[in-house]
């Protein structure tokens, strides 16, 4: 009996390339890519590091925070703010490095796994013509073509083993094709994140910038003599009390209605805290139904907001999504001790917010924002006796961004802008935050 040219020798044949299809990485790239593994660790430990570096400024600013405020003590929390600056500035860069490794190493192993699907795919094809060369025989026909039993379940063995692997071989390739699928994403978030800390990056330069200026400045108009700085520390607190009493004066005069279901029930924590780290240092109260109920607020005076002491440079981020609505900076004015650089951001939840005295803005008008996103760094801008960050929140229909002149021709702000609210537009932040 003639036999055909499909035996066991030749499908053993056949199986050895196909049982082998994945060739092994190329040394070097393995090499490159354990290289890049352990730089991606040793940025780590640096910036562990680091950490620590900027916990420690972080504590000696609250013991300078909490000393009585002289000339020297403004100085010397501005160089403890710019070596903490200095040092996030550091962190940034580290975490910008370790990133580029990162996006390095899964372009090799991206390379890597695109190479071996290929080679899987090319093995897949071999075994296919392989088969169709051979034909398709039927087991009675692979029966017949063998004398001895032995030799035909050896043939038939060999043929069985070939299609087993290739489902097997098939359904692996499906698994590649998946992780070769999230190594991209990964890859294309990475790149996000990136974007995202080169943002950073140069946010906190301008930080850096903004008080060294701040300390050219003040040493400039005081000569380093307290009883100078004392003198402008006080005119300061006194053409801040005036815009202050021109701006509720003007507030308490508009009209404002506040239908109750327009806005989330009180007590709703609809709202993130803006801050990782709050520490709180002045309450909310003053509106006129806190006037009329003092007892509810503790009896404290006007402030229209909460204040959250924090080291200058700090992260602000959207405590819910939104629209910006508008931003300004009352600096641009000489003499206007107001909000310094501020941001005010509309909610869908018929509320807004405003934060202000930050040394960086990092939102446009128009711009949509996500939870959690950053829009900002606090800062020690406009009138404010140290770095912290003025947190508002308003009936969103109830507030408009005006002109200080528009307000009160004697104040001295002028052009600058503002938001304004009527006194009923005012919210507690307290009653749409988590409880500390």
């Amino acid at each position: 009996m003639t036999k055909k040219p499909f035996t066991a020798l030749s499908i053993g044949i056949l199986l050895i390339p196909f049982l082998t299809y994945i060739a092994p990485i190329a040394k070097a790239q393995n090499s490159e890519i354990e290289k890049l593994q352990q730089d991606i660790q040793d940025r780590g430990s640096r910036l562990a590091e680091i950490e620590k570096e900027i916990a420690k400024f972080e504590q000696d600013l609250k013991v300078v925070g909490a000393e009585k405020q002289t000339l020297q003590k403004a100085i010397n929390q501005l160089v403890l703010e710019r070596k903490k600056v200095s040092a996030e500035i550091s962190k940034t860069e580290n975490l910008i490095s370790s990133t580029d490794l990162e996006i390095n190493k899964l372009i090799l192993e991206i390379s890597s796994t695109e190479r071996t699907i290929e080679q899987i795919e090319h093995a897949i094809a071999q075994i296919i013509r392989s088969e169709y060369k051979a034909g398709h025989t039927s087991l009675i026909e692979l029966l017949l073509q063998y004398d001895q039993l032995s030799e035909f379940w050896g043939a038939f063995e060999a043929y069985e083993t070939v299609r087993s692997s290739m489902s097997v071989k098939v359904g692996e390739l499906a698994s590649l094709q998946r992780l070769l699928d999230e190594k991209r994403e990964e890859n294309t978030d990475k790149r996000s994140n990136l974007v995202s800390l080169q943002n950073q990056y140069q946010d906190q330069n301008l930080v850096l910038g903004s008080n060294q200026q701040e300390q050219s400045e003040l040493l400039a108009v005081t000569k380093n003599e307290e009883q100078t700085y004392q003198r402008l520390l006080a005119e300061k607190q006194e053409a801040r009390d005036q815009i202050i009493k021109d701006l509720r004066d003007f507030e308490a005069k508009l009209q404002f209605f506040l239908d109750p279901n327009t806005i989330p029930p009180p007590g709703t924590a609809v709202f993130d805290w803006p801050l990782k780290n709050v520490i709180v240092t002045q309450y909310f109260g003053g509106s006129e139904f806190a006037k009329r109920n003092p007892g509810i607020y503790g009896g404290r005076a006007y402030h229209p907001g909460i204040d959250m002491g924090t080291p200058r440079g700090t992260t602000i981020y959207a405590p819910l999504s939104g629209t910006v609505r508008a931003t300004g900076n009352t600096d641009i004015v000489p003499g206007c001790y107001s909000w310094g650089k501020w941001t005010l951001i509309d909610h869908s939840n018929g509320l807004s917010t405003l934060y202000a005295h930050q040394d960086v803005i990092s939102v446009s008008p128009g711009q949509k924002v996500g939870t959690g996103e950053v829009i900002g760094y606090t800062g020690n801008t406009g009138y404010s006796t140290g770095p912290h960050l003025h947190f508002t929140v308003y009936v969103k229909e109830g507030v408009t961004v005006r002109q200080f002149n528009e307000i009160k021709t004697v104040t001295s702000c002028g052009p600058a802008s503002t938001p304004v609210a009527a006194t009923d537009a005012y919210v507690d932040p307290s009653l749409y935050l988590p409880p500390l």
